[in-house]
């Protein structure tokens, strides 16, 4: 069935999810997290109901975090906080120095400088955002303190490892809850994410929620984003994960170097109880080193949980898990690839490590149906494999193209695309990877979002070795539903088409408007206009097959 022609719409900021009640928490246990004393003892005894840095998700009752931003101050959006009800604000001094003069300009509250010349008081913090995840803490109770909190971090296989650290939480009796890239789950109810790992006081608010329905265990992504912002300060942390790291986001952290640094953080002496980290490469290795305690895997070894008896088909794998004290532990793994093996085993040895049976943490993990944009497989009775996957760095796409080569005895087809305003210098080593592993590689766009496109794609193309570019084994096709289209129309019976770089994401950014478009969607079109195509050319004007 042809696809609808997609609609643009601006993205609008949905509400974040919070608990139906908050206990009131008076302004000075806020002041005391702070160690302010700058703030008027007035105001002590201001109740406190609920945190949020987005001036248009204000609640009677509210701090308003006024951070700083890239190009505007919270702080100039503080009288619409106040407007909204807001009884308090957290600030640096520029924010509250904003507030102050944009208040006497219109004649707002103004903020608490004087014993009784102002309505709203204001806490100011040389880092707001820092201290924002600890405010936010202490404003819903400390939810993270009441449930088993499971971390995950590194470059590649966090959504998969986060939710086979759920099956496992499910299988063995937990309710559950899941913060990540594809979704958020609180028990039975899907939400949809807008960050990897949500701002602090957005989060601590989820977990409020969690807790308030019952929710005793929560597996979740922690980006570098989020530990370099302080959003996933102030957690209780059970267990914490490194997965691997390879070459991502140079555009916000400076170096490789910054990029570790910052993942190393959630592993530094009292973030996490327990600490299983993945050994496979130099950084894996090198954090490890760090952490005496740790608990390392690799598939293969050395390291505390390796992989014996391992017999991998087009589905998935079955092994045997080696663990600690001469633990034996059966696994399915229901999802392809070694990479996918080292997500399950990692989950595995986490899970142990905080004390679920490892028999019951292996039945959830070989339950799993599958995870969103991950190896997902489109299937409208063609006689070719069709995958969905999210690979978006030169690593994972690597690691894709070479998991999918030996599941098929035909010719492996890619497209790809790199987004915009992104990490420039892994585009021309995405190209290469693309043109290098599949014998044929569809360049185009992903989300280009500030970006001319055309210009992504010539970063692609500079990493493409010279001879794979005039013998047709790499096209351009900006247009990424032509690429997708393209990439069917190629295939044979006994190829792979891989359609990579977006994998669950329903939408395409461009020039600040976002366009509905799901791969999985457009692809599933493309293969059904093949089929009906393939019927019209084997059909006679009566619709009788010819003979």
């Amino acid at each position: 069935m042809p696809v609808p022609a997609p609609t643009k719409v601006v993205s609008v900021t949905s509400p974040a999810p919070r608990p139906a009640a908050t206990a009131p928490c008076a302004l000075a246990d806020l002041r005391t997290v702070l160690a302010d004393t700058g703030a008027d003892a007035a105001f002590d005894a201001v109740a406190v109901l609920g945190v949020t840095h987005d001036s248009r998700q204000v609640r009677p009752g509210d701090l308003y975090a006024a951070l700083p931003g890239a190009h505007v101050h919270g702080a100039r959006f503080a009288a619409q906080a106040f407007a909204a009800g807001a009884v308090a604000v957290l600030t640096d001094p520029a924010g509250a120095h904003l507030i102050a003069t944009d208040s006497d300009r219109d004649g707002s509250p103004t903020p608490a400088s004087a014993a009784g010349s102002a309505s709203v008081p204001v806490l100011v913090s040389a880092d707001p955002r820092r201290d924002l995840a600890a405010v936010a803490a202490r404003v819903y109770g400390d939810p993270s303190a009441r449930l088993r909190l499971l971390g995950v971090t590194g470059t590649n296989g966090k959504t998969t490892t986060a939710f086979l650290l759920d099956a496992g939480l499910r299988a063995a009796g937990h309710t559950t809850g899941l913060i990540g890239t594809v979704e958020t789950r609180v028990g039975a109810q899907r939400l949809a994410s807008a960050h990897t790992t949500p701002e602090a006081s957005d989060l601590q608010a989820l977990l409020a929620l969690m807790v308030e329905r019952g929710v005793d265990a929560t597996a979740m992504e922690i980006s570098s984003h989020a530990l370099a912002q302080h959003r996933a300060d102030a957690l209780h942390v059970a267990g914490a994960l490194f997965t691997n790291l390879s070459q991502d986001h140079l555009d916000f952290h400076p170096t490789m170097e910054d990029y570790f640094e910052a993942k190393a953080t959630l592993f530094a002496p009292g973030r996490a109880d327990v600490a299983v980290i993945g050994v496979a490469d130099p950084w894996g290795r090198r954090l490890a080193a760090r952490r005496p305690d740790a608990i390392t895997f690799a598939v293969e070894g050395p390291a505390d949980w390796t992989v014996a008896e391992l017999s991998a088909g087009p589905t998935g794998s079955d092994l045997v898990a080696h663990g600690p004290h001469g633990l034996r532990v059966p696994l399915s793994v229901p999802l392809p690839g070694r990479f996918n093996v080292a997500n399950a085993l990692g989950a595995l040895a986490l899970l142990v490590a905080v004390g679920v049976d490892a028999n019951r943490a292996a039945v959830g993990i070989g339950a799993l149906p599958g995870v969103p944009g991950r190896m997902e497989r489109v299937e409208a009775g063609q006689p070719f494999l069709a995958l969905v996957d999210f690979a978006h760095t030169p690593d994972a796409v690597t690691t894709l193209l070479e998991t999918v080569r030996p599941l098929v005895k035909g010719r492996l087809i890619t497209v790809l695309g790199c987004g915009g305003d992104r990490d420039r210098g892994k585009r021309p080593l995405m190209g290469e990877a693309a043109a290098t592993l599949a014998d044929l590689a569809i360049l185009t766009s992903d989300n280009p979002r500030s970006e001319d496109p055309a210009a992504i794609l010539a970063e692609m193309l500079a990493g493409v070795p010279a001879h794979l570019r005039v013998d047709s084994r790499v096209l351009v096709r900006p247009d990424r539903s032509a690429a997708i289209a393209a990439a069917v129309a190629a295939a044979g019976p006994q190829d792979a088409v891989v359609v990579a770089g977006k994998g669950h994401e329903s939408g395409q950014e461009q020039a600040g408007v976002i366009t509905p478009f799901d791969d999985r969607i457009v692809l599933r079109a493309a293969l059904d206009a093949l089929d009906a195509g393939h019927r019209a050319e084997s059909e006679g004007p009566t619709g009788r097959v010819r003979g």
